[in-house]
């Protein structure tokens, strides 16, 4: 099999197929797995009985890995990761595939509505210790801690976060 590469931005042609400049890059790179990944929580701002803030991976391994769209996120409590209330509500965007290299990071805008909006009889209240997050395409979670209140109900949507973009 021959390689022609075209000047400009066109790409590649590979066997009579135009690949756009780039896609080799992202498909070359193996997915990431938690082994890569390290997940954090940062708050960013507050207002109208949300919270706001944002999931951040790092690559912490020694090689590039390829990783987007979305991820999951919950509250975990009880002392031993006993989900609480439903997970993140995924809002709708654009889905990208990310090669993220040594040290680099990616992000997921996270809003978190506050549970005392919600009667209690609704809401139930519970103490969070933090987050569990799941990498995209990962089954394995991490924990994150995050402690705050939230409601038992799992038809109580307190969270929702965002496709993984660059920060």
């Amino acid at each position: 099999m021959r390689i022609i590469r075209l000047l400009g931005a066109a790409g590649l042609v590979v066997a009579g197929l135009v690949v756009p400049s780039g896609a080799t890059q992202a498909t070359a790179a193996p997915p990431c797995t938690n082994a890569e990944l390290h997940a954090s929580y940062h708050r960013t701002d507050a207002g109208m009985s949300h919270r706001y803030g944002r999931i951040v991976l790092k690559n912490v391994s020694g090689h590039a890995c390829r990783t987007g769209g979305y991820g999951g996120l919950s509250y975990v409590g009880g002392g031993d990761g006993t989900q609480i209330g439903a997970p993140a509500d995924r809002v709708p965007g654009r889905v990208r595939s990310i090669v993220v290299r040594p040290g680099e990071k990616v992000v997921s805008a996270v809003s978190e509505t506050v549970a005392s909006v919600y009667p209690r009889r609704e809401c139930r209240p519970a103490h969070v210790d933090g987050f569990r997050v799941y990498i995209p395409n990962e089954t394995r979670s991490q924990y994150v801690e995050h402690p705050t209140t939230g409601c038992r109900n799992r038809r109580v949507h307190l969270l929702s976060h965002k496709a993984y973009r660059r920060p």
